[in-house]
């Protein structure tokens, strides 16, 4: 069972540069969707990666978006919720595009 780490921190994009503020469930960038693998379970910083996440697709679940990350280090990928912050017109975007 996946156990859950709530951490709120602060961060710069290492893919566009934005600044985000964290609300301790905050995973991605909201305006390129971009994440970066420093998880094993979510929140625990337990990973050795360090790779960059790109969000290659999107998923609609009961109304609601579910961007699709893949570690351009290593492969892995990930489900993630949109937040309400996100960049709608980013997550279009990610959504027609075909990896």
């Amino acid at each position: 069972m996946k156990k859950f780490t709530r951490r709120i921190e602060d961060f710069t994009c290492e893919h566009c540069g934005a600044v985000v503020s964290g609300d301790g469930y905050t995973n991605h960038c909201p305006k390129c969707l971009y994440s970066k693998h420093v998880d094993n379970n979510p929140g625990d910083r337990e990973s050795n990666c360090g790779g960059m996440m790109r969000p290659i697709g999107v998923e609609i679940k009961q109304d609601t978006y579910i961007i699709i990350h893949k570690c351009e280090k290593c492969g892995k990928e990930i489900r993630q919720h949109a937040s309400p912050d996100d960049d709608i017109n980013t997550i279009i975007a990610v959504s027609v595009h075909k990896d």
